[in-house]
């Protein structure tokens, strides 16, 4: 098999830890074996759902929008994010974004090729 190219074609979806996730590259859509990268468009005064990833590291670029990430295993950690700004996120780290006035757009890469097999909601959610 040669490259493959993605175009947005389509809204996307919602991933069950929040957002609306563009198509990307992933097992799914292209037999992607470790890897899967997606465009996550994330609105403006809201919180994702806190989730890990379980067995898999995240790195996340952002595009567009100063928010906040909350992290640890009680989310007490909290660190701004503004545009330009690259995260990693180890394996099974407890982790949410938080967004305030404006929406986000952030570039996800995870090293599990299925796009939401790995994320694992934390329950309950934090007040």
């Amino acid at each position: 098999m040669g490259c493959v190219i993605l175009r947005r074609e389509n809204g996307g979806y919602e991933g069950k830890q929040g957002g609306i996730f563009t198509e990307g590259v992933s097992a799914q859509s292209v037999g992607a074996k470790g890897l899967c990268l997606h465009v996550l468009h994330i609105p403006a005064n809201s919180r994702g759902e806190p989730h890990l990833h379980a067995g898999h590291e995240s790195a996340i670029y952002v595009v567009s929008g100063a928010h906040e990430i909350w992290h640890g295993e009680d989310l007490s950690n909290r660190d701004t994010l503004n545009p330009g700004d690259m995260v990693y996120v180890p394996a099974n780290m407890p982790h949410m974004p938080v967004t305030g006035e404006e929406p986000v757009t952030v570039v996800v890469a995870r090293t599990d090729p299925n796009e939401q097999e790995s994320v694992h909601l934390i329950s309950p959610r934090d007040p």
